[in-house]
């Protein structure tokens, strides 16, 4: 048949497929499977072939209705199979069985093979699955588009010594007589291909907590146990938060959330059978730090939000990958808040949405959905323009629109939609219709446009403060980019002190009065930089009220963004941060502060350096009074993190001898408070020799739970010695570092103050190595080391190199590492002329 689309990615329309019977049989040794699949199809017009998806499989036969298939041929480019039929299939109900075979592959996608230690030294083999976007392809042939939404009912043959689990409820367990079992489970909910999952391998499993009748497990490579009750208690508390929250049941029959020990993302969505990187599951709460804690809970959050926003609701296609990450990352923030309040969850997305605005202050930036033909378009979304500017942005709509009257749009939006796939607009819409408020008129330019404003507040000669907007860019070109901001203002004077709030379109004046101080954005909830004039700034910190941690977090990260886009001088910013640090001792503010100030150090010249470790000593030293170096009782979390930030400032930053030896004598002891070993082990590394160096990669080697294994991994990457930054180079190609940690090592050493330049070469010379052992989605990431390589020789080396070797699945992303290493070029001339002579 013709196939009308006009994006050749897109399989015909005439065949819909309603119920999979699936059957494999996976071979752990031999690294292959065998499969069969029947197919309950509905077809719409007379055919004489069928096109479906398939990958890197080898279809053995097949019949539809009984009629054995006249031929089989295959088109690579766009991942298909198309079936010839012996004669024309008429409309109607039809049923097509095929069998087929494949490899459990290496690259963490599909259906592929993950290993493991276990505790007598002998190497496990796990076979699993990672479908998201459009890999089930390369598990079983079917159509691997997110609206052909379907029943998936599977079976399992697996050695008697394996679990094997899926996202079905398992319901049957039979002997084969070979040594094997075949196990079958429950019919899903229809649903899109990409939520399948099922897995085989020595596995264990928690007993079931019970949320609301749904059971609840973590499943784990065996002997691990010990390290899932925090994901546990996190998983419940989460699971019952959104049942509340959106007023839906469970979509599912029950919950396993699966420690993987090879995984190319954090976390997968699959329904019933979600997966994640064993860091994010097995947590030992008295070696980890709240940080970790923190980001292992932000992620079983995220997936099960995807339950409802993402499973039960779907995209139609790619395009949407957007709205159902932003909504489970803007959702996560909700469970977690609730979680543990104490860890002032929506303080601390600051840094998100900092990550987030450094993009998208870029020429190369995107809209945060845009249109997506291939594959390799759709793996390019997942960014941080997807999660966090999408999560700023419906966060920014929830305050606009009143918290509970977003949520009652939220439902009424899943209750419409629910096991269907929807566009952008949809969620608008009912969001609209149940508020009353034109939310898609409010959203749409923040949606489809890429960039945001930066919203000027100037005092004009009359006194009168006014706000206009314009597009923020690092480059300061200008941008006629226009979009409808909901701004808040607080306004103080002689009659006291108000809450404007407005839709920002045209220039607009805060009243009529002389204010004796304005601050925009006071809870941060705007996706918008504020540029203060004409002495508003000074007036705000001198007479203004008594400012908040978010409020204060807001007014260091937009001074630090006008600094790179040069609308603020490099030592104004400097004696910025100088008075903020002064009285300054909330976390999420020392965490950007110490982060601009790790910047400052990385550019500054090797003869400036000493000038501005001084500077960096005097900041910390009011604070680390007050803080020190002994844990309190009966202290807060944050409190202990702020600890291990200062102290990893005051050693690395501020090049302090004591604190460097402290830390020295810290790595050496036993008990110590977890975020100030965590930050031990990064001072002794980044001042550290041969001998410091061995031990590390011993602890390395030796871990006891995932989140030391990586501390320590990272560690190695902050070496200043040429010999040991090869060797680590050299780990990452030669098995001893996971394929899955491997291109974030890589970025590690490109980061390096002094060696980033030889991890380059590295990495450039070993490009087709590199290339075919890391998972194709993390090759974009690892490359955002090269920002860091902020000289023009570097800068053009790297852009001449980039364009001859291009990155397919990520050409965006790439293109934005390399604007932001060109601003950082131009930044690095800034900082030395300020803060130390040039160099050559």
């Amino acid at each position: 048949m013709a196939d009308n689309s006009p994006n050749p990615y897109r399989l015909p329309r005439g065949v819909v497929p309603r119920r999979y019977e699936l059957r494999l049989e996976p071979d752990l040794e031999a690294f292959t499977f065998t499969g069969t699949v029947g197919v309950d199809l509905e077809v719409l017009e007379p055919l004489g072939e069928i096109v479906l998806n398939a990958a890197e499989l080898e279809i053995a036969d097949g019949d539809l209705d009984g009629v054995a298939l006249a031929g089989v041929e295959y088109d690579d480019e766009h991942e298909r199979a198309v079936l010839r039929l012996g004669e024309a299939v008429q409309p109607g109900a039809a049923r097509l069985n095929l069998s087929f075979t494949g490899t459990l592959n290496d690259q963490l996608r599909g259906f592929y093979r993950s290993t493991f230690t276990d505790e007598d030294d002998n190497e496990r083999v796990i076979a699993t699955t990672q479908f998201e976007s459009t890999n089930a392809r390369r598990a079983f042939p079917c159509w691997d588009e997110p609206d052909f939404k379907a029943v998936f009912e599977v079976t399992l043959v697996v050695p008697d010594n394996l679990m094997a689990v899926s996202s079905g409820a398992e319901v049957d367990s039979q002997p084969t007589g070979d040594g094997h079992r075949e196990v079958s489970f429950a019919p899903t909910m229809e649903m899109s291909t990409y939520l399948l999952a099922f897995i085989v391998g020595p596995l264990e499993a928690t007993d079931p907590v019970d949320v609301n009748g749904t059971p609840l497990r973590i499943v784990h490579p065996a002997g691990k146990g010990h390290l899932t009750e925090f994901a546990l208690d996190a998983g419940a508390f989460c699971l019952d938060f959104f049942e509340d929250y959106f007023a839906i049941d469970y979509p599912g029959d029950k919950v396993d959330l699966v420690a993987i020990p090879d995984f190319a993302f954090g976390a997968m969505e699959n329904m019933g059978c979600v997966t994640f990187r064993e860091i994010l599951l097995l947590i030992d709460p008295d070696s980890s730090t709240q940080q970790e804690r923190q980001t292992a809970v932000d992620v079983i959050a995220h997936e099960l939000a995807h339950m409802w926003f993402g499973n039960l609701v779907t995209m139609k296609w790619w395009n949407g990958i957007w709205l159902k990450e932003a909504f489970a990352t803007f959702c996560e923030m909700l469970a977690v808040d609730a979680y543990r309040p104490d860890w002032k969850r929506w303080l601390a997305f600051g840094l998100s949405r900092a990550a987030a605005f450094d993009v998208d202050a870029l020429a190369a930036t995107r809209a945060i959905e845009y249109p997506v033909v291939s594959p390799a378009d759709a793996e390019g979304m997942y960014d941080l323009l997807t999660y966090e500017k999408g999560a700023a942005a419906v966060r920014m709509l929830e305050q606009y629109l009143g918290a509970d009257e977003f949520r009652d749009g939220v439902r009424h939006y899943l209750r419409r939609h629910s096991y269907a796939n929807t566009e952008t607009h949809d969620i608008w819409d009912a969001l609209a219709e149940s508020t009353g408020e034109p939310a898609r008129d409010v959203m749409d330019s923040w949606i489809f446009q890429g960039g945001h404003p930066v919203v000027s507040a100037t005092a004009d000669d009359d006194g009168t403060v006014t706000l206009s907007q314009s597009r923020f860019r690092y480059d300061g070109q200008p941008d006629d980019a226009h979009w409808q901001v909901p701004v808040v203002a607080a306004v103080g004077s002689d009659a006291g002190s108000r809450t404007e709030r407005l839709v920002l379109n045209d220039p607009v004046a805060l009243g009529t009065d002389e204010p004796a101080w304005v601050m925009v954005n006071p809870t941060a909830d705007g996706f918008y930089r504020v540029a203060y004039e004409g002495g508003l700034l000074d007036r705000l910190l001198d007479g203004g009220p008594d400012l908040d941690p978010l409020q204060r977090y807001v007014l260091v990260d937009d001074q630090w963004a006008l600094t790179v886009a040069d609308r603020l001088s490099v030592s104004d910013y400097v004696a910025f941060a100088e008075r903020m640090a002064a009285t300054e001792d909330d976390l999420a503010v020392w965490r950007r502060l110490a982060g601009t100030l790790g910047t400052l150090d990385h550019l500054v010249s090797d003869n400036g350096r000493a000038s501005l470790q001084a500077r960096v000593r005097d900041m910390v030293s009011p604070v680390w009074g007050r803080v020190g170096w002994d844990p309190a009782a009966g202290e807060d979390d944050r409190t202990g993190e702020l600890r291990g930030v200062l102290a990893r400032t005051l050693a690395v930053g501020g090049n302090d001898a004591e604190a460097i030896a402290r830390c020295r004598e810290l790595m050496a002891s036993d008990g110590v408070d977890p975020a100030l070993a965590a930050a031990a082990i990064a001072v002794v590394a980044a001042t550290g020799d041969d001998a410091d160096y061995q031990e590390i990669h011993h602890r390395y080697q030796s871990a006891p739970t995932p989140q030391l294994e990586l501390r320590y991994l990272m560690a190695l990457t902050t070496f200043d010695d040429p010999a040991l930054m090869a060797r680590t180079l050299a780990a990452t190609l030669d098995g001893t570092v996971r394929s899955q940690d491997a291109g974030f090592v890589l970025r590690g050493c490109l980061e390096n103050r002094d060696l980033g330049p030889q991890a380059w070469a590295f990495i450039a010379n070993q490009w087709d190595e590199i290339n075919q052992r890391l998972p194709t989605a993390i090759v974009p990431r690892m490359l955002g080391g090269i920002t860091a390589l902020s000289t023009p020789n570097l800068a053009t080396e790297v852009e001449e190199f980039l364009n001859a070797h291009p990155v397919p699945q990520g050409k965006l992303i790439v293109a934005q590492h390399q604007e932001r290493q060109k601003i950082n070029c131009e930044l690095r001339r800034r900082v030395q002329e300020a803060l130390g002579t040039k160099e050559n």
